[in-house]
């Protein structure tokens, strides 16, 4: 299947520099592609739900439930540096 589509023009338009080599490579697995698409579009799909997933699925997510927070002590002392219960680091702005 011929491709109908400039490459060259394409990839002046996405500022990439192919050389003809490179171009005629990629015509080739344009084609393919097309082709590819192609043959996935004729398959019969009458009676076929259409999904936006191929396996049945639920939420993942955990339920929000309120479990016990740390206690600061215990990430504080894991710092290289805190002082009042709060994390000190370095100044950056004057």
């Amino acid at each position: 299947m011929p491709v109908d589509i400039d490459i060259a023009k394409v990839a002046n338009l996405a500022r990439l520099a192919l050389s003809e080599e490179e171009l005629a490579a990629y015509g080739t697995q344009l084609e393919d592609i097309l082709e590819h698409a192609e043959r996935v579009q004729a398959l019969p799909t009458d009676g076929v739900e259409p999904t936006s997933h191929p396996l049945p699925m639920v939420n993942g997510f955990r339920p929000d439930e309120r479990t016990e927070s740390l206690e600061p002590e215990s990430f504080l002392s894991e710092a290289p540096d805190a002082e009042d219960g709060q994390f000190r680091v370095p100044r950056i702005l004057e």
